[in-house]
């Protein structure tokens, strides 16, 4: 038997979020409270230096904690059901190694691992935003844009780990300015995360204007009443809902949970509810948009709800 299938006895679950620039893991009770929390930066391109940081980071909680708990981690990327090893990190050292398998061997226990975006979606459909709802789908607004789907308050990856991956779907119904796209790193053009990303907004608003500006200043000016990052905003809006009005068409799902730095445009959650109605196939839109209830910490929560509560 696993060490950390003694959480029925401890009532400890933990997660892992492995990021590009920090690592951090929290500690939650059954009721989902908040125990503790620590963060550390990620060894970058050292794949053992990272294994041994989560390690710690899982033995310093139990330390403090006097409980051993379950663990779970979310990752930017996902392990191939094929090899059995990670694909399609951004954090590139972590790319073609058992993860998974090392951190398990290395804890003596079994730990659970998922995509981060699948893990926010799992986090707001436990006990955030949208608890209770049975099929949610996550949309993460970043410096990238990803997304995952829980059912019944778990991940649902898909046979080949993709599932969610709604970032590189292609922008839906192009107009003629905006085909073939700008150039992903995925090696395709015109997907999704080009265009309502933060980036994607930046590099759409320079293209515009001649002038360079982040997305975070983008969104002050419009807050400020400035028409071309008013435009700029229009254009994020227009086709953000014709990417969500997809997956709604393909999925249905009862929620959409945003999170990520542009989920903090509350404009968006009056405006998007009215577009999609244009382009969902027969013209109803009732599914609820809602914020990520636990914002940036909504993906180590689900990390550690990867381990759900046992009926």
């Amino acid at each position: 038997m696993h060490e950390g299938n003694k959480e029925a006895q401890s009532g400890m679950r933990i997660g892992v979020d492995v990021g590009g620039t920090k690592i951090e893991a929290l500690a939650i009770d059954n009721d989902g409270k908040e125990l503790l929390r620590y963060r550390v930066d990620t060894p970058r391109d050292d794949y053992k230096g990272t294994v041994e940081a989560i390690v710690e980071l899982v033995r310093r909680i139990e330390a403090e904690t006097g409980r051993t708990g379950t663990v779970g981690a979310g990752i930017p990327g996902s392990i191939s059901a094929k090899t059995g090893l990670v694909k399609n990190a951004n954090s590139t050292w972590l790319n073609g190694m058992p993860f998974d398998k090392d951190l398990s061997v290395a804890m003596a226990r079994e730990v659970r691992l998922a995509n981060d975006a699948n893990c926010l979606a799992v986090s707001e459909a436990t006990d955030g935003a949208a608890a209770g709802k049975n099929v949610v789908f996550g949309v993460i607004l970043g410096t990238g844009c990803g997304g995952g789907v829980a059912i019944g308050g778990k991940v649902h990856p898909g046979p080949n780990g993709t599932g969610g991956e709604w970032g590189h779907i292609p922008l839906p119904w192009p107009k003629d300015e905006e085909n073939p796209g700008p150039p992903c790193y995925c090696g395709q053009r015109g997907c999704m995360e080009m265009w309502v990303s933060g980036t994607g907004l930046a590099r759409d608003y320079k293209q515009v204007t001649g002038r360079a500006a982040t997305s975070r200043e983008i969104i002050a000016d419009f807050l400020a009443g400035d028409t071309d990052a008013a435009a700029a905003v229009d254009r994020l809006e227009d086709r953000l809902a014709r990417g969500m009005a997809n997956i709604v068409n393909i999925l249905d799902p009862d929620a959409f949970v945003l999170g990520g730095g542009l989920s903090h445009t509350q404009h968006l959650y009056e405006s998007l509810p009215k577009r999609l109605s244009q382009y969902v196939f027969g013209r109803e839109f009732d599914t609820p948009i809602l914020q990520a209830k636990y914002g940036d910490s909504s993906g180590v929560r689900g990390a550690a709800w990867l381990w759900p509560l046992t009926k």
